[in-house]
């Protein structure tokens, strides 16, 4: 029976390293997690979210889940999201993991999450790309929202070597998408990057659309812009009405999850009173129970609430990488000592 009484504190720096040339194998993390989920190998209870008076984009949320397999893994992630931040010079998100012993009960590693939380948010909106996106070719990758997320997006859909022949991007805030474009330059070698004034002509030039904004209620009305088998990566899942979610064809990660917390498919189910809008979720069309899209004229959309087994997934990997290598801090005689 283990008595350790020590703790593994994994900070940024070891995150980083340790998820460094990496991505295919946390996109396998995440595809893996996603069907053991589907499967019913997890426990996973709804998010917590502590809200402020009087504030409405700022927010903590809790992620405690279970997640089975070759090896089992429970936690807990503590994510904030205060996009005054930016303003600060500070990232939006802030994060702390923690990771139980499933014999003892007693957290054994503390990790940096945000992190964690970027790369799986990165690697599940990838996967779906790959996954729903029928051609070989995605001519134009569209990019909404020029924050941390969506740069970590373009970078794991390129990690999974589809051709892009260019990518547009926009943000309200136009010095906000110029900065995103230095930032992408480095990693993305001869695909044509460009800046979109309008939300509208970026719909109608691209095939697959990322949104992951800041946005606390939905403020597009209106997809007749895209081309007919466009795919929407709707991240931040507040971006879309519910009459724009009610003609599209909806794959969500798990519907009690994605369809709760005023979600875009939140306020679909108040309208129309059930949920049968939404299609399946991605694991079934990993398992193959489902087909990947609708029919051939159907906008299809991703919502993924963000699930915490996902994180888990990553911790997974992260820290078995750790401990064959030597990374992290050991704290000896953390508890009591008993």
């Amino acid at each position: 029976m283990s008595t350790d009484n020590g703790l593994l504190v994994l900070g940024g720096p070891d995150i980083q390293a340790l998820l460094e040339g990496r991505k295919r194998a946390v996109v396998d993390a995440v595809r893996r997690a996603y069907i053991e989920h589907q499967a019913g190998n997890s426990c996973l209870p709804h998010s917590v979210f502590v809200r402020f008076p009087g504030r409405v984009k700022e927010r903590i949320i809790a992620l405690p889940a279970y997640l089975g397999g070759a090896e089992e893994i429970a936690g807990i992630k503590w994510i904030s999201s205060f996009p005054g931040n930016l303003e600060r010079g500070i990232s939006r998100a802030s994060a702390i993991m923690a990771i139980n012993s499933l014999e003892t009960g007693r957290p054994e590693v503390v990790l940096e999450g945000s992190l964690i939380s970027a790369a799986r948010t990165a690697a599940s909106a990838a996967l779906a790309a790959d996954v729903l996106h029928q051609g070989e070719v995605i001519e134009t990758l569209g990019v909404v929202g020029c924050g941390l997320i969506n740069l970590e997006i373009v970078r794991y859909i390129l990690a999974l070597e589809r051709r892009i022949d260019s990518l547009l991007v926009y943000d309200i805030d136009a010095q906000r998408a110029a900065r995103f474009i230095r930032l992408l330059a480095p990693h993305v070698g001869n695909i044509r990057v460009e800046s979109s004034s309008e939300l509208n002509a970026l719909l109608a030039r691209a095939q697959v659309i990322s949104f992951a904004t800041t946005a606390v209620e939905p403020t597009v009305s209106d997809l007749s812009a895209c081309s007919p088998a466009a795919t929407i990566l709707h991240i931040s899942l507040r971006d879309l009405t519910a009459d724009v979610v009610l003609h599209t064809d909806n794959v969500v990660d798990d519907v009690d999850h994605a369809i709760r917390a005023q979600t875009s498919l939140h306020l679909a189910e108040q309208k129309v009173g059930h949920r049968e809008f939404v299609r399946c979720t991605l694991a079934e069309i990993l398992n193959g129970s489902q087909p990947a899209r609708r029919d051939a004229h159907s906008v299809a959309v991703f919502s993924p609430f963000g699930l915490g087994i996902l994180d888990l997934a990553l911790a997974r990997l992260v820290i078995d990488a750790a401990r064959s290598h030597g990374h992290g801090t050991r704290v000896e005689r953390f508890f009591d000592g008993t």
